[in-house]
């Protein structure tokens, strides 16, 4: 079970934002300063998977925490919250070791988009496979069957998510929250329209394709 820091000093956005992450299957811890998160730090940090970090803390504010923990953690996701359109808090927060950012108020469905895809970068094995596809995630390759798979980066990006959840089915929505962008509003022709590159790539029928099954009305499911 993946552990998640939140450090948010509105009650009202630490409180719920923690039941909706524990919903998830995650278990979240809530401190409502940037002292008691780096008290929490120094007392085994290591355990957290991912931060969550509001930018307009109290006292030590967001930016110095997400630099401390960064400094002594390289590698944990760290994911800050801002106020809306606040561009400087962005680009300060980015380069104070963010590695992404969500703007208030947000929608609770973007952010667990945004953690899951966090934590399966983090999480998952660098060497995947499913069937006869196999995937190097650190090297961003894919073969088929020995062959390596010529892909873009959205039709990579889209197998990764696939065969990472291989068996189950993956909504639309989520695959256009995490493979394109949570604030996508245009229309998922797109997604269809990779789907079919995809599928051509890995040599299937159209008609009849193996791995890359389409679940009417709900989204996509890798077979292997």
């Amino acid at each position: 079970m993946a552990r998640l820091l939140i450090v948010e000093d509105d009650e009202g956005i630490r409180v719920p934002l923690a039941r909706a992450l524990e919903r998830e299957g995650y278990a979240a811890d809530g401190v409502a300063s940037g002292e008691e998160a780096l008290r929490l730090a120094s007392a085994g940090d290591d355990a957290h998977d991912l931060v969550i970090i509001d930018v307009g803390l109290p006292g030590i504010d967001g930016l110095e925490v997400c630099r401390r923990i960064r400094a002594r953690r390289p590698a944990v996701p760290i994911l800050f919250l801002t106020a809306q359109d606040a561009e400087l808090d962005v680009v300060d927060g980015l380069d104070a070791g963010a590695d992404d950012y969500v703007t208030k108020p947000f929608r609770v469905s973007e952010l667990l988009a945004r953690v899951r895809a966090h934590l399966r970068r983090t999480t998952s094995p660098q060497l995947s496979e499913a069937g006869d596809v196999r995937l190097d995630r650190a090297a961003r390759r894919a073969w088929r069957a020995g062959d390596e798979l010529e892909l873009s980066p959205k039709e990579y990006d889209l197998l990764a998510l696939l065969v990472a959840e291989a068996g189950r089915v993956v909504t639309r929505e989520r695959i256009m929250a995490e493979v394109w962008d949570e604030n996508w509003f245009g229309s998922t022709k797109t997604l269809d329209m990779h789907v079919s590159w995809l599928r051509r790539k890995l040599g299937e029928d159209a008609t009849d394709p193996q791995h890359v099954i389409t679940v009417r009305g709900v989204g996509l499911r890798f077979e292997p």
